[in-house]
């Protein structure tokens, strides 16, 4: 039986009694703790606001500990702080006293680690931030979160020689609408083989496939901060973005799940399982929390 989970204000931590697999999964995008504050001080509504939103992934993850291996979920939604951006990603047109550096086009259009958009380019707030504030918000949340990420990862290569990371989002219908009568329904990104081994990555695309899914690779997402910094295959980690077509699932509209949402979840068990099965060992005992 999975242990209790663990709670902070970063992340909820979903562990196995016994740990079997090197493979970490994460859902950096999930989070869904709006709180007052935020909500008073957004100019969007409580449906816009989470336009952005990986909204159930976590709940598509529920099988990981099943399978001996680990889920790390956000709690801060991403419109408040984006855990999949680097802390140093602040944006001049929305942070006082911030200095453009250089060219990042996630900064510049409005999706650096404190977000100044939200899905459409609608913007979430009619001011700006003090510099302060959105230092607080990396401190409270994005520094926790990947903190535990890297140690769980360090974990996984003591234990099992590597780790394996499964960088789990979802992406609006929109984003793939352009690719064709043959578009993906589920984007694995390695940044084009820097992220990830090529054994990996097939072994991935592989779990999908058996359940009849189509799925690309590397359009038009390759995987952004947490593929670009843990993804490290001659060090033994290994980083796979995914990227779930949200309207196999939910309502995009309404952000509510569909007739079929439990079904879709048994099929996301059987991926988890044969992903887990990638790293998997003799039963390791997880260490005391």
């Amino acid at each position: 039986m999975p242990q209790p989970p663990v709670e902070t204000p970063a992340y909820l931590l979903s562990l196995p009694s016994v740990r079997r697999s090197g493979v970490v999964f994460s859902s950096p995008h999930s989070g869904c703790d709006y709180g007052a504050d935020f909500l008073a001080r957004t100019v969007l509504d409580g449906r816009l606001v989470r336009s952005s939103e990986d909204a159930f992934v976590d709940r598509l993850l529920t099988a990981v500990p099943r399978e001996g291996a680990v889920l790390i979920a956000a709690r801060a939604p991403r419109a408040y702080v984006d855990l999949n951006r680097g802390p140093d990603e602040l944006d001049p047109a929305l942070i006082e006293g911030v200095r453009a550096q250089g060219l990042n086009p996630r900064v510049t259009a409005g999706l650096g680690v404190i977000p100044r958009v939200v899905a459409g380019g609608r913007a979430i707030y009619s001011g700006k931030l003090t510099r302060a504030e959105a230092e607080a918000r990396i401190a409270r949340y994005w520094r926790p979160y990947h903190a535990r990420l890297a140690a769980l990862l360090a974990e996984s290569r003591a234990r099992f020689g590597r780790a394996v990371l499964i960088d789990v989002h979802s992406m609006p219908r929109e984003a793939i609408e352009s690719l064709g009568h043959r578009r993906p329904e589920i984007v694995l990104g390695d940044r084009f083989g820097a992220a990830a081994g090529a054994g990996v990555v097939a072994a991935v695309e592989a779990a999908f496939e058996a359940e009849g899914l189509r799925v690309g690779r590397n359009a038009p997402f390759a995987g952004a901060y947490i593929a670009q910094a843990y993804g490290k295959p001659a060090q033994g980690s290994h980083v796979v973005q995914v990227e779930i077509d949200r309207s196999l699932y939910m309502n995009e509209t309404t952000i509510s799940p569909r007739a079929d949402f439990a079904a879709f979840c048994a099929l996301m068990g059987r991926v988890v399982a044969r992903i887990a099965a990638i790293d998997r060992d003799e039963d390791v005992p997880l260490a005391a929390e």
